[in-house]
Formats: C-alpha cells, sequence, structure tokens
C-alpha cells in the first residue's frame, strides 16, 4: 500500500469514525426521549467509537470502497432499538429512524464551517482534505440512509408514515434490504449518479458559509 494512500486513509478516518459513531448514538438518545432505554442500558448512547465499531462496515468495507471508490463508506454496529417500548411505536418510530440521518446533516454543516475557516487559516492541506471529507462522508451516510428500503432509516421512516395494513406489508421486504441496496449501489455507481448528488450537496454546503 503507498504512502499516498494510507495518507488518505488517516484523512479519511476521523471522518467516517465520527459520522456513524454521532449517527447511532443519535438514534439512541431518541429512542431514549421517546420511552424506550434500550440503548442507553446496552451503553451505546455515547460518542466513544469503540462502542460503535463493527469489524466488517466500520473497518473492512470503508477500506475496501476507498481504494475501490476513492471514498470511504461504512456503517456501525446498529443501536439497539426496542420499538415497541416506544410511548407510541409507529410515530415515534419516525422520529428515531430520522436522528441518525438528521446528525448526519448536521455534521456536514459543522464541517463545512471547518472547513471554510481553514481555509481562510491557510493551514496545511491535509487537515482541508479531512474537511471535505467530513462533508462527504456525511452527505453519503444522509443520502443513503433516506433510501425507503428497510432496514435503512428510510425503510423506517416510510413505515410510520404509510396506513397500518400497508406498512406491515410494507415491512416483509426487510430481510431481503440488504440485498436490495447492494444492488441499488452498484446500478448508482454505474450510472453516475451519487458523485454528481454529493458534488452538488457539498457546494451548497460551502455557499452556505459565503464560499
Amino acid at each position: 500500500m503507498s504512502a499516498e494512500i494510507i495518507r488518505n486513509i488517516l484523512v479519511w478516518a476521523v471522518p467516517v469514525l465520527l459520522a456513524i459513531t454521532v449517527h447511532e448514538a443519535a438514534h439512541g438518545y431518541v429512542a431514549r426521549h421517546f420511552g424506550d432505554p434500550t440503548a442507553e442500558q446496552a451503553g451505546r448512547i455515547s460518542l466513544d467509537p469503540f462502542r460503535h465499531i463493527d469489524l466488517v462496515g466500520t473497518v473492512i468495507v470503508p477500506l475496501l470502497t476507498f481504494v475501490s471508490l476513492n471514498m470511504a463508506f461504512g456503517w456501525a454496529k446498529p443501536v439497539p432499538v426496542n420499538f415497541s417500548r416506544l410511548r407510541n411505536p409507529k410515530s415515534d418510530m419516525l422520529w428515531v429512524a430520522a436522528a441518525g440521518p438528521l446528525a448526519n446533516l448536521a455534521m456536514a454543516v459543522i464541517w463545512a464551517a471547518i472547513y471554510i475557516l481553514l481555509i481562510a487559516r491557510k493551514v496545511p492541506q491535509d487537515y482541508v482534505s479531512m474537511a471535505l471529507a467530513g462533508m462527504y462522508i456525511n452527505g453519503t451516510l444522509l443520502f443513503l440512509n433516506l433510501l425507503p428500503i428497510p432496514p435503512l432509516d428510510g425503510g423506517r421512516i416510510a413505515f410510520s408514515l404509510l396506513p397500518n395494513r400497508l406498512a406491515w406489508k410494507y415491512a416483509r421486504i426487510e430481510p431481503f434490504g440488504f440485498l436490495v441496496l447492494l444492488i441499488l449501489l452498484v446500478v448508482i455507481n454505474r450510472l453516475g449518479i451519487l458523485w454528481p448528488l454529493l458534488n452538488g450537496f457539498v457546494s451548497v454546503l460551502i455557499k452556505l458559509f459565503g464560499r
């Protein structure tokens, strides 16, 4: 592995760990707010990344996607949520599910502010690249998690919004959700859709801070 690849991995490591850690902690925090203490009891409402690291999703997949696609993508161990313990399980599910993508959106905005600050201070390029990576990884997690495919957050949101009878029929596709996502990722990559979307997202974030 070349020195350049190692340097790029190190640049992406912090944004990736923060993105997935805050995403999962947000789910647990909102679940607790709506009455389910499962995540808290499991010690998962935490910003300690080691509590959320999954060997495959947090280490292996990001490395493979970075080497093959020049962009890191991954996931953490899902925060345990017992939806039946929520005060209003079906409606509260929407907020618990939306918490993760909203956390990614917030982090993307923060990274954009950091990026502008670093540019103004003329710091070494690696720090600027890290802020840029923060916007891209959070944008990726935001868009992909909002896809209406169970068990992704978008699937949970769709379940919450659908009428009861249709929602339970919709939930039956959950065992095949990751297979559907994998096929969709391949299609998106071949069509070249994701990068223009992310580039536009990052451009908008940067323009929000006047650059």
